[in-house]
């Protein structure tokens, strides 16, 4: 019998290290564990830019079509951003966790809220930066945004860090290999929760609790 996937939210302010955790783990738990993850490829209806290739970054698609989508409740979450449309795919979610894998959602606080109320049971993490000096830091050591974009970077930020509070666990991205393995804990956690090991380990508790006597060893 298949495990259901575990479905995780992770939010936080640009520079605070989101990206390279995913990146991480994805890489560690390919290496170490039998569980599949991914991360959710969402719908788009921005231009592809170069390099980027439909169903890989995102699946490319019209306004017409997405607007159509919409109509038909197949998004858990979407939201407009600088003219063009973003959204996470009901039925693409669910496949994937009904075959087993883990699936995180690389979205903002607003989107996890709309999720929130049609998974209740989803997993949010919070990716905090160890403080305003040292997001800045990162932003500008990236030397891709003027100093205008990089105070606006500045100003999103935090009002994405006042929303911490509705998030389930809060990552410090202060030391990455630590912030890595908190990660990894979180995940961890989900994967051993009783819902989740009751189906795995069906077999084995059947075999704890029959009541047939145990033939002693040879």
């Amino acid at each position: 019998m298949i495990v259901p996937g575990n479905l995780f939210i992770l939010s936080a302010p640009s520079g605070a290290g989101k990206s390279s955790l995913i990146k991480a783990l994805l890489k560690q738990d390919k290496q170490a564990s039998a569980r599949a993850m991914q991360v959710s490829v969402s719908h788009t209806t921005r231009d592809a830019r170069p390099g980027e290739n439909n169903g890989e970054h995102y699946h490319f698609v019209s306004v017409a079509e997405f607007k159509k989508q919409i109509s038909n409740h197949a998004f858990y979450e979407y939201a407009e951003v600088f003219g063009n449309y973003y959204g996470t795919s009901a039925t693409a979610i669910d496949t994937q966790l009904a075959q087993g894998i883990d699936v995180f959602l690389d979205i903002d606080w607003q989107g996890a809220q709309q999720v929130r109320m049609k998974k209740p049971n989803v997993t949010t993490i919070f990716i905090s930066p160890p403080s305003k000096e040292e997001l800045e830091s990162r932003l500008r050591g990236r030397g891709q945004d003027s100093d205008e974009i990089i105070a606006s970077r500045m100003a999103q930020s935090q009002a994405e860090c006042s929303h911490y509070k509705e998030f389930d666990y809060i990552i410090v991205n202060d030391d990455f290999d630590q912030a890595l393995l908190d990660l990894t804990t979180v995940v961890n956690n989900q994967r051993l929760k009783c819902r989740q090991q009751t189906i795995a380990q069906q077999e084995l508790f059947s075999k704890l609790l029959n009541n047939e006597a145990t033939k002693p060893a040879k």
